[in-house]
Parts: C-alpha cells; sequence; structure tokens
C-alpha cells in the first residue's frame, strides 16, 4: 500500500463497507495500512483489496489504537465506537445517523459546505443518503434565487435497506414471474417486488417517517437556514441501485427553466441530463456506478409563478454514502485537518 494513513472501515463487510474500499482504489487514497472491522461473526474473514487478502476483525475500542481516519459504514454501533475513536486520536466519518444534529458535529456534503470541515472535533457525519443527492443540486439553485419552500418525493432502491433488502427483491421478483407463492417478507413489511411501499423507518408522532424528517431536518443544518420550508414523502421502489427523487420548489426570485439548467451545469457535481424530445433524463439504470447527481425533467411549475420541477437521481451507495465520505476525507487532507 502506498505511503498515507492508518484508515479503519468499521462495517467493512457491508454494502457500503465494500463501496468505501472500491471508492479508495479509484481515486487513490493514500494509505499505508488499512485495517477492516466487523462484527464479531466476521472476525477472521478476509477480504481482497489492493490484490491482498485483508483479515477482518471484530469492532473494539481498541481496534482504533494509531488509526488515523476511522470510517463508520453505518449502523448502531456508531454511537458507543465513534467516541471511542475519537479518544485514541482518530478522526471518525460516520455514516450512521448517530451524530448527524448535534450541534458540535460538522455534517458535510463537500460540493455544498466543505468550510463546515474546519469546525470538527473529530466527529464529521456524512448525511442520510437521500438528503445528499437533494443538497447538491439545491445548493446552487438556493443561492441564485433562495429557496423558500420545497415538496420532495423519493423513490428509492432497495439496496439502501442492505444486501438482504437485494436478496429478497430478487427472489421475490423470481417467484411473481414464476407464477409461485411469495414468500413472506423478512426484510420489508410488505411485499417489494411489482410493489412500492410509501414507507421507509418508523412513523414519527406527525406521522412523518424518521425518513422523511431525515431530509427536513438535515437539508436545514447543511445549508445552514432553519427557515426553509420543507416536506419530504419515502417512498421504497423495485429498483437496485440508485435513488430518484421528485422535486418541486419554489423561490423568491423567480427563475425560468433555461436559468436553472444554466445554474445546473455549472454546479459542482451535477450533472444536466435535460432532453425530453429525445427522451434524454436520468434514470436510476444509467446512474448506478456513478459519483454525480443527474438532474433533468426541468421545467416551471404551471401552478406557481416562482415554482419549478425539477428529477434528480443519484446512486446512494457512492455519492449517498462512500463517495460523500472518501470526499470528505480528502477535504481534510487538502486543509491539513488530520
Amino acid at each position: 500500500m502506498s505511503k498515507g494513513f492508518h484508515v479503519a472501515i468499521v462495517g467493512a463487510t457491508g454494502a457500503v463497507g465494500q463501496e468505501l474500499m472500491i471508492v479508495f482504489q479509484e481515486r487513490n487514497f493514500p494509505i499505508s495500512e488499512l485495517t477492516l472491522l466487523a462484527s464479531a461473526r466476521s472476525h477472521g474473514k478476509k477480504l481482497k483489496y489492493c490484490g491482498d487478502q485483508l483479515t477482518i476483525f471484530e469492532a473494539k475500542p481498541d481496534s482504533f489504537q494509531g488509526v488515523d481516519l476511522a470510517f463508520f459504514a453505518g449502523g448502531p454501533v456508531s454511537k458507543e465506537l465513534v467516541p471511542e475513536a475519537v479518544k485514541r486520536g482518530a478522526v471518525a466519518i460516520d455514516n450512521s445517523s448517530a451524530f448527524r444534529l448535534h450541534p458540535d458535529v460538522p455534517l458535510v456534503v463537500p460540493e455544498v459546505n466543505p468550510d463546515d470541515v474546519e469546525n470538527h472535533k473529530g466527529i464529521i457525519s456524512n448525511p442520510n443518503c437521500s438528503t445528499t443527492i437533494f443538497v447538491v443540486p439545491l445548493k446552487p439553485i438556493h443561492q441564485a434565487a433562495r429557496v423558500k419552500r420545497v415538496v420532495v418525493t423519493t423513490m428509492q432502491a432497495v439496496s439502501g435497506a442492505g444486501r438482504a433488502a437485494v436478496d429478497e427483491l430478487l427472489q421475490q421478483t423470481s417467484q411473481v414471474l414464476a407464477g409461485e407463492e411469495v414468500d413472506q417478507p423478512r426484510v420489508f413489511d410488505h411485499q417489494i417486488a411489482f410493489n412500492l411501499i410509501p414507507h421507509i423507518d418508523v412513523f414519527g408522532e406527525n406521522s412523518y417517517s424518521r425518513e422523511e424528517m431525515k431530509l427536513v431536518n438535515e437539508t436545514r443544518k447543511i445549508l445552514h437556514d432553519p427557515n426553509i420550508q420543507i416536506t419530504a414523502t419515502t417512498v421504497r421502489v423495485p429498483v437496485l441501485r440508485s435513488h430518484s427523487e421528485s422535486v418541486n420548489i419554489e423561490t423568491e426570485r423567480e427563475l425560468t427553466a433555461q436559468e436553472a439548467k444554466e445554474i445546473l451545469k455549472d454546479a459542482p457535481g451535477v450533472v444536466v441530463q435535460d432532453d425530453p424530445d429525445n427522451l434524454e433524463y436520468p434514470m436510476p439504470l444509467f446512474t448506478s456506478g456513478r459519483d454525480e447527481v443527474f438532474v433533468g425533467r426541468i421545467r416551471k411549475d404551471i401552478s406557481q409563478k416562482q415554482g419549478l420541477n425539477l428529477w434528480f437521481v443519484s446512486d446512494q451507495l457512492r455519492k449517498g454514502a462512500a463517495t460523500n465520505a472518501v470526499q470528505i476525507a480528502e477535504l481534510l487532507c487538502s486543509r491539513n485537518l488530520l
């Protein structure tokens, strides 16, 4: 391995952990030593990285001795182990929801609020995947015309719920096509094959799900604007990879669709794919494995003078999780904050 940092991945066997290793290699992130950590049941197993077979160890507090950067791929273990990593001198980049809304923890999307990393105290949170996809195109529009209100409906791929969710969709699809009875769902509350489920995470007292409130609260924190009015509906769809979002925006200053296109064409991390006459618009099938947020169907809202309708699509395992985490680490390196 090249000269660089001692890096640890907590949750190395999961989808995000696996994607982190791919992104490290693609972006030539400077790693001198890579420690793979997971639950006790994975202890002793091996994973391939850069031609080497690396042993997986059980994640414990003392696992972080000598570690410079600890990437947490998500899950409840973050609450216990992130502080332990920081205590031992590591900077933790956490993909769980544990610290996202903590006032002393930066919640960072490098294309949107890079300067927030300057305020870190050992922990930096990666936003929820649907939030990251949402704010990358929203920020330049907010800068240009100030966003007052947003209505967003997300259509989230099953891989956002983990490997078992992907297996469940594939198995159910096979059963339906074969004319067989579909097994009782284990991951989702209802059959996902050939179906949509307007429910991700638990419902709160206001009848919004926790996934929906993440979009609301995390977006306000990232954009440093508690006054943006946001309402969200999150839907699980029978797509393997890449989340889509139908977005309606009301701005203080009226923007034409063409102005919005020009703003987004110059925005970092955004690809405008908007040619409806030739049936060109973003779709999950063609955005999987990419790091950009693709935007299309850009048009005026015919019911609201200062309104716009847009369609966002991005790979939630890449930009929504692993790539964004590595970009945060690159930002820390470039600013000598490690």
